[in-house]
């Protein structure tokens, strides 16, 4: 039987609100229920989500980028200081390697509940990122020592080329099923690379990876 909803005057939309609820409650369910348990509605959403890892990857792209690019110029738009730990507060390569780096782990956090079947999971993504940050300073060096000072919407490219190869990276290793135990080795390089950013911000070296090119300054430019 078709039931026409004019039939019934000013009734309120509530199907859209009934789709947000259940991807709530799927949401939920994922990251609460212990994974030794057998969990149904987990092992329909992984598979999903595996399902469509291209997706995964291409937003992870387009998140990295995204922010990337907003946290390359929100402490000149605000002078505040307590987002300089993961903005770039100068235009030295270091400080472009801290604005892929940061963007890249918040996504892999968003990305993690989802993928907790995947035991190289947090293998992958140090790989990933790694790539994805020294991939800038190789980049750039090289076309320096080679041709000389790039301009900047080559300097740019070298940003979104980094991470787009550091997401295809990703993607084929997760195709693979690249699997590795010890977890806690990803997690705590990440912790010290996290740690090394935030230092390195206030307090860094005199070495030409963290010389601002345009003032010839280093650290935060006041």
């Amino acid at each position: 039987m078709k039931i026409c909803s004019n039939s019934i005057p000013n009734s309120p939309p509530k199907q859209e609100h009934a789709y947000k609820g259940v991807f709530f409650v799927l949401w939920i369910t994922c990251i609460f229920i212990p994974k030794r348990e057998y969990n149904p509605i987990r092992t329909f959403w992984s598979v999903n989500m595996k399902q469509n890892l291209s997706v995964w990857q291409l937003g992870g792209f387009t998140f990295a980028v995204v922010l990337g690019t907003i946290l390359h110029f929100v402490f000149d738009w605000t002078k505040a200081y307590f987002l300089t730990p993961i903005s770039a507060v100068n235009e030295s390569t270091w400080e472009h390697m801290k604005i892929l780096f940061f963007p890249m782990l918040v996504f892999a956090l968003i990305q993690s509940p989802f993928f907790k079947e995947e035991t190289g999971f947090w293998w992958i993504k140090l790989i990933g990122i790694l790539i994805g940050v020294l991939g800038i300073p190789v980049l750039f060096y090289t076309y320096n020592g080679a041709f000389g000072s790039s301009p900047d919407w080559l300097n740019i490219l070298f940003f979104f080329l980094s991470a787009g190869i550091a997401y295809l990276v990703e993607y084929f290793l997760f195709r693979k099923g690249f699997t590795l135990s010890n977890t806690w080795i990803p997690v705590t390089v990440l912790t010290f690379f996290t740690a090394f950013f935030f230092v390195f911000t206030f307090y860094p070296p005199k070495l030409p990876l963290f010389q601002d090119p345009l003032t010839k300054t280093y650290g935060i430019v006041r």
